[in-house]
C-alpha cells in the first residue's frame, strides 16, 4: 500500500497528514474504513476521502493507536 502511494506520479496524499494519529484518522481506525458512518462523510464533502489510505500508511509507520 505504502510503495503504491508512493508510486504515484503526483502524491495523492500529504506527507504531513501521515506522521501521527489525528482525532480524524482514529475514528476512520474503529470504523474499520466504513464510509458511510464517518462523520466527514455525512457532513456531504464533495471530496474522495483518503482517511482509508492513511490510516494504513500510519499503522506501517506507527503502528496500532493507542486508544
Amino acid at each position: 500500500m505504502l510503495n503504491q502511494v508512493l508510486a504515484e506520479p503526483r502524491p495523492i496524499i500529504s506527507g504531513s497528514i501521515t506522521k501521527n494519529w489525528t482525532e480524524q484518522a482514529i475514528e476512520c481506525y474503529k470504523l474499520g474504513g466504513n464510509c458511510s458512518e464517518c462523520s466527514i462523510r455525512k457532513a456531504h464533502y464533495s471530496f474522495d476521502c483518503q482517511m482509508p489510505k492513511v490510516v494504513e500508511i500510519l499503522k506501517l509507520i506507527n503502528g496500532e493507536p493507542k486508544i
